[in-house]
């Protein structure tokens, strides 16, 4: 393991610990059809993540060669992933007692605006997505899949959720949305 895999293996902990520690402090949630209903999505998506990091014959399959600029790619890598750690930590900073799993519903939802908020309406999405597109240049080709999973369950979640945030706050999220990007800020 090089110091760039060192820093990166941090980070992640440091994201992992943080999310476990204030989830506690969340609104309660709701039953959501939603959530249910999506279940086998999410298992996939789990098990499709740790396939791609743990069977060796695949990680050997996508190993990457090195490059004479590999250090500096590493470094801008791991800066594009503690960038993307801070956003989420951040967003979910300013969520409060909001936060919840994807397509979930609390109980008095508030519409947060403040902070990244401000500029994306899934800012933990974006993070996380910065995050592990950091760690594809860090650890390996191998981690493309589980950035495209993560990238395909976002969205997806995101316009569900925009849905429930349709019915929760019609009298706002409307423009809300209007001046907002889902998750790249004057993007997309």
């Amino acid at each position: 393991m090089n110091i760039f895999s060192a820093v990166l293996t941090l980070l992640w902990l440091i994201f992992i610990i943080y999310w476990l520690v204030s989830a506690v402090k969340s609104k309660k949630n709701i039953r959501n059809k939603a959530w249910s209903r999506n279940i086998g999505f999410r298992i996939g998506f789990i098990i499709v993540f740790i396939i791609a990091l743990k069977i060796p014959a695949f990680q050997n399959f996508l190993v990457q060669t090195r490059s004479p600029f590999a250090d500096i790619i590493q470094l801008v890598a791991v800066i594009v992933a503690a960038l993307g750690v801070g956003v989420a930590i951040w967003a979910r900073v300013h969520l409060g007692r909001n936060w919840g799993m994807p397509m979930s519903l609390k109980e008095n939802p508030e519409l947060v605006t403040s902070g990244p908020y401000a500029y994306i309406r899934n800012p933990i999405y974006t993070g996380v997505l910065l995050a592990v597109l950091g760690s594809v240049f860090v650890e390996g080709i191998f981690w493309l899949v589980p950035l495209v999973f993560a990238a395909i369950y976002f969205v997806y979640s995101a316009k569900v959720e925009e849905g429930i945030m349709l019915k929760e706050f019609p009298d706002t999220y409307p423009a809300y949305k209007a001046r907002t990007k889902m998750l790249i800020p004057f993007v997309f």
